[in-house]
């Protein structure tokens, strides 16, 4: 191959993979549930793209998100050694959807904090095989190629993943409501009002808080509506007056950024899983490696 005919070759792998980026991503993110991770695999994604022999390849998105996602389920399942020592409760990293809210993905499926959280509960392949079929609406039979499975068993990991999540998660509300809900538990949360938080969030809801041992988060999820609300009320009078408050979209949700009155710095990004009942779930991200990184994406 002469010189100007390799240049030709990878200027034409670089055009298809800049094409396919946004869903590599997307599949990566949500698959793994971390940015930075996603962006790990992604980028592996690309060094075997540039050193493959892709004259024999007929459609490089199709075998660009093949590799990504066989990376992406590797990398799983290493990750879940590593997060079984974090300190606390581990919830996935935020994204901020603001400027991209399909992440690459056809529909915003599997993208929802409270539905990443949930997916970790499956193993790689059946939390593969949902984002897949879910958010990119991909055939039975190309997940089964990609995973390395029949297409029987890859409607099964499919079903297995839908139910799963089925019994864990009421069906949410919609952005107007589930706004609405946050707005008022905010308000309720920033005064101590017990009698509201009550009103607003549900008898089983569960505050889990994710500081990475770095933050004075609670290490453990707190359950039930006696023992969150009262601990609301406890830390309301140390915790928001000394904070500011940031209407902001994470993960195609409307969510809560806390900051510090005066320096500004991040202190916690709160989300809500929140049903017709109430709030189901509070998710508060507080390991400021994760907030840095959200930050950054919103000041652009």
């Amino acid at each position: 191959m002469r010189a100007g005919d390799h240049a030709d070759s990878l200027d034409r792998a670089t055009k298809e993979f800049v094409a396919a980026r946004p869903q590599l991503f997307g599949i990566a993110y949500r698959v793994i549930g971390s940015a930075v991770e996603a962006e790990d695999v992604v980028q592996e994604a690309w060094v075997r793209w540039q050193n493959t022999d892709r004259a024999g390849v007929q459609e490089p998105a199709a075998f660009l998100a093949t590799v990504t996602v066989r990376l992406a389920i590797n990398f799983t399942r290493s990750a879940r050694v590593r997060r079984e020592s974090y300190v606390g409760p581990w919830l996935p990293e935020p994204v901020d959807t603001s400027a991209d809210p399909q992440l690459g993905a056809e529909r915003a499926e599997a993208l929802d904090l409270a539905v990443l959280f949930l997916l970790e509960k499956l193993n790689p392949v059946e939390r593969a095989a949902y984002v897949l079929r879910e958010a990119f609406d991909y055939t039975y039979r190309r997940i089964a190629d990609i995973v390395e499975t029949s297409e029987a068993n890859a409607r099964q990991l499919v079903s297995r993943a839908r139910k799963r999540l089925a019994a864990e998660r009421r069906e949410p509300v919609g952005s107007a409501e589930h706004r609405r809900f946050l707005e008022v538990f905010l308000a309720a949360a920033q005064q101590g009002d017990l009698a509201v938080l009550e009103e607003v969030l549900t008898e089983d809801v569960v505050s889990y808080s994710d500081g990475g041992g770095v933050r004075g988060a609670s290490r453990i999820p707190v359950s039930g509506l006696p023992h969150v609300s009262r601990y609301l009320v406890a830390f309301a009078p140390r915790f928001w007056p000394r904070a500011q408050v940031r209407w902001v979209e994470a993960n195609g949700r409307p969510a809560v950024l806390v900051s510090a009155a005066g320096s500004g710095d991040p202190v916690a990004l709160l989300s809500a899983d929140v049903s017709a009942r109430g709030i189901e779930r509070l998710l508060w991200v507080m390991n400021p490696a994760k907030l840095a990184l959200y930050v950054a994406s919103l000041e652009g």
